[in-house]
This record gives C-alpha cells, sequence and structure tokens, in this order.
C-alpha cells in the first residue's frame, strides 16, 4: 500500500475513535452512565495516535502542529501538575522567534527598498497600506460593537467581593506618537519594538537607495545575505514548533481547565462569533474583490495561523507568515514592509475585542450607554488601538484607558483577565490572516503578485 494510503487510513481512525471517545463521554456526562474513566483515556489516546501516525506519513509540519496542540490539550487534561511545568517549551520557542524577528525584518526592508530603488512604489504602497488598515480595522470595531450588544454577555454579572488594583502606566497621545520613532535600535531591537525596527528600516533602506551603486552594492549584498540566512534560520526554528506549541496548550489547559469556560462561555461565545462573522463578512468579500485564489491562500496561511492560535503570540508566527506570503508569490520586498507594519496598525482581531470588551465593562457594571456614547467610544478606541502593539500589555492598557475616558468601574477587567488568554487565541489568529490578507491585497493592487519566483531557502520552508 502505498503513503498516501496508509495516511488515509490513520486519518480514518483518528476521527472515528475521537467519534467513539466523544459518544462515550456525552454518554457518560448528560445520560448518567457510569463507563470506567480508564476506558474513555484509552480512546483519547488511540485517536491521538492514530493522528501521530496520519502526521508521520502526511510528511507535513503543519499536520505536526496539528498533533502538538490536541497533545497538548490531552496532556493538559490528564496530567495538570506536570502540564504546568512545560510552559518552559513553549518559552524556548518564543525566544528563538524572537531572535529572528529584528534581523529578517531589518534585512528583508532594507534590500526590498535599496535594491530596487523605488522610492515611489514604496510611498505608494505605504498610503494604501494604512488607507486599508483603517478601514479593515474601523469595521471590526463595529463587528466587535455589534456583537457585545445583541448576545449582552456582560448583564447579569455579579461584582466579586474584592478586587485588587492592576498598575498600568496611562499613555497619552504624545507618548504613542513618540513609541513609533526608535531612539535607540540596539534597545528597540531587546525590546522587541517590531515598528520601531521598522521604521528605522525604511530610513536605512532609503538613505542606501540614494548613494553610488558602488558603495551601495557591497552593502546590499550583505543583506541579502543575511536575509537568507534568517529564512533559513527560521526553518531550522520552526521544526521545534510543534514541541513549543503542545507545551503551550499543555499550560493553558492544565492550568485553567476546561471548565474555565462555563461561568463566562457567554462572552468567550460572542467574541468568536464575532470573529467568524468578521472572516465571513470582511475577510472574505476583499479576498473575491481582489481575486486571489482563495485554496492557495489558506493553504499558505494555515500554519501561521495555527502557530498565532496555540501560542497566542503574533511574534511567534511572523517569520513563517512572511516565508509563506513569499511562497504565495508576493515579491519579497512587498511582504517585508506591509506585514511587520500591520503588526502594529492592523490587528482586526485585538480591535474587535477592544470594542466588546468596552461595552462588555458596562454591561457588567449595569450603566446603561445610549448608541451615541457606544459611537464616541467606537472613534476613541479607532485612535488608541493604533499604538496597542507598541504598548506592553496592551490591550488591559486600551481597556483601562477607555473605562477611565467613560468613567466606568475597573472591577469588570478582572472577569475578562480569567478567560483573556481563551480569547487571545482567537484574537490573535485574526490578527495574523488579517495581516497576510492585507500583504495578498496590497500586492495585487501593485500588479506585484506572481511576478517574482521565491528564493529556494522560501520554498524548502513550505514544502516542510
Amino acid at each position: 500500500m502505498n503513503s498516501s494510503g496508509i495516511k488515509l487510513r490513520f486519518l480514518v481512525a483518528s476521527l472515528l475513535l475521537a467519534g467513539i471517545a466523544a459518544v462515550l463521554w456525552a454518554a457518560n456526562h448528560y445520560a448518567g452512565t457510569q463507563l470506567p474513566s480508564a476506558l474513555l483515556l484509552i480512546c483519547r489516546w488511540a485517536a491521538l495516535a492514530a493522528f501521530c501516525g496520519y502526521a508521520f506519513f502526511r510528511h507535513s509540519l503543519t499536520a505536526w502542529i496539528a498533533v502538538g496542540i490536541l497533545l497538548g490539550a490531552e496532556v493538559g487534561h490528564d496530567f495538570p501538575g506536570a502540564a504546568a511545568n512545560l510552559q518552559v517549551l513553549s518559552s524556548i520557542f518564543l525566544r528563538l522567534i524572537k531572535t529572528i524577528i529584528a534581523p529578517l525584518i531589518f534585512s528583508t526592508l532594507v534590500v526590498g527598498i535599496a535594491g530596487h530603488s523605488n522610492l515611489k512604489q514604496v510611498g505608494r504602497m505605504g498610503v494604501k497600506a494604512l488607507i486599508y488598515f483603517e478601514v479593515v480595522t474601523t469595521i471590526a470595531l463595529f463587528i466587535g460593537l455589534a456583537a457585545i450588544n445583541i448576545s449582552k454577555a456582560g448583564v447579569g454579572v455579579t461584582p466579586p467581593e474584592k478586587t485588587a488594583q492592576i498598575a498600568v502606566q496611562k499613555q497619552t497621545g504624545a507618548d504613542l506618537l513618540l513609541h513609533v520613532f526608535p531612539e535607540n535600535i540596539a534597545k528597540s531591537i531587546v525590546e522587541g519594538q517590531v515598528l520601531q525596527v521598522v521604521v528605522f528600516s525604511i530610513i536605512f533602506g532609503v538613505a542606501l537607495a540614494l548613494i553610488g551603486e558602488q558603495k551601495r552594492r557591497p552593502v546590499l549584498e550583505f543583506f541579502e545575505g543575511v536575509s537568507e540566512v534568517m529564512f533559513k534560520f527560521t526553518n531550522i526554528v520552526m521544526l521545534f514548533a510543534p514541541i513549543g506549541v503542545g507545551g503551550a496548550i499543555a499550560y493553558t489547559v492544565g492550568a485553567m481547565g476546561f471548565g474555565v469556560l462555563l461561568n463566562l462561555l457567554k462572552l468567550v461565545a460572542t467574541l468568536y462569533a464575532a470573529l467568524i462573522v468578521f472572516v465571513l463578512l470582511v475577510f472574505l468579500p476583499i479576498a473575491l474583490i481582489a481575486r486571489l485564489p482563495l485554496k492557495r491562500f489558506l493553504r499558505a496561511i494555515a500554519e501561521p495561523a495555527s502557530i498565532a492560535f496555540a501560542t497566542a503570540s503574533s511574534e511567534a508566527a511572523l517569520p513563517r507568515a512572511m516565508e509563506s506570503m513569499e511562497a504565495f508569490g508576493i515579491p519579497r520586498q512587498v511582504v517585508a514592509f506591509i506585514i511587520p507594519t500591520g503588526y502594529s496598525f492592523n490587528l482586526d482581531g485585538s480591535s474587535l475585542y477592544a470594542s466588546l470588551a468596552a461595552i462588555f465593562i458596562a454591561q457588567a457594571a449595569g450603566i446603561h450607554l445610549t448608541f451615541s456614547e457606544q459611537l464616541f467610544m467606537v472613534f476613541t478606541l479607532m485612535l488608541t488601538s493604533k499604538g496597542i502593539a507598541g504598548v506592553p500589555r496592551a490591550t488591559l492598557v486600551i481597556l483601562l484607558a477607555t473605562v477611565d475616558s467613560f468613567h466606568l468601574p475597573s472591577w469588570p477587567i478582572f472577569i475578562l483577565l480569567g478567560v483573556d488568554q481563551l480569547m487571545d487565541m482567537g484574537r490573535t489568529m485574526i490578527n495574523v490572516v488579517g495581516n497576510c490578507l492585507a500583504t495578498a491585497v496590497i500586492a495585487q493592487w501593485e500588479g506585484e503578485l506572481g511576478k517574482e519566483t521565491p528564493s529556494p531557502v522560501v520554498m524548502d520552508a513550505v514544502a516542510q
């Protein structure tokens, strides 16, 4: 039997065993049937073993990441004590990824700008990108507003007897503006300030493009080499992704448990329903209008999206997202400019969550906000959320600023923090998918999609 037949058998076996485990759990939980817990355990682990067999014959990193997610959830559920120690695996993975981001963005942006010497195109792409980011994130804010008004998830929430205080430094408009510009590029790299690295890289690339060919060529060749090395570095680090992802999921489930959703199920369901509506009503029409090949695009974003969901970290998915978009047919200079910029200005999932959470706080406090007050809140968030990526504990800062501006109590934020990790997984995935889509759309507008052949290093990466 060939490998595709074996692969299919393993997949069918895993789905069948998972179905049996689900039926047995439902019978045990709802019908009052007392089944041995060991039987349920064996069924679940047998399903996981079959899925591991499918991943082995599938020869795909995406399949192994899926194994990491499922296996991590099972380990967290069955062995919560041991799972609490597995966060170190995700921390190792995130540290390795963070070492890639600054040199990868710096080298690819410099090569993209100085290598083509087309500064007008860079400016044109920048304007188009900012307009696109503003329109899409504003729509996200309104969808979040509509979702929480329909579900009224905050109505009837009981305030806790005691609440602690969260010390968060407030950010003024001047602080957010200053945060864009680096004062020390080494400090920006150490602190992981993506937008500051982008600004420095753009200015450096423009300066390099303006000097003579004799002086520019050796510097350009150096950064071309650095960018290729960093993509190969990414390929090596991504081999650890299934282990890092599994550790992150195991820790989350072990620390919080599946039952944590019960009290706040309505809020979590509201967020995920709103994210699905946003994808169907905004992302899908944009992709169709831009005439993107949907199946190829979905295959391209599957891996970075799954990494973002499992780790709840946009940074963890950034290098793979850049590789996937280049393999999709977008020139490296476009990818290097749009995706890092979008990480500060195009956080669709975070924008949707910010408006949803702000109204949840008002509902939980029993304060009725008129439509005009809610509209004003959305426009406030439209401005403040643009600096959300450059501020530590950014969502918390934005929410606390909104609470103060509209004289709302802060205790509902503590309820949000209880399930923030679970909601962060969904909104982070949408952030990454949104930036991949923005890159593809702007490349299509510029007539750049499919014009350049991806480098062999990138093609090796997506073939893993």
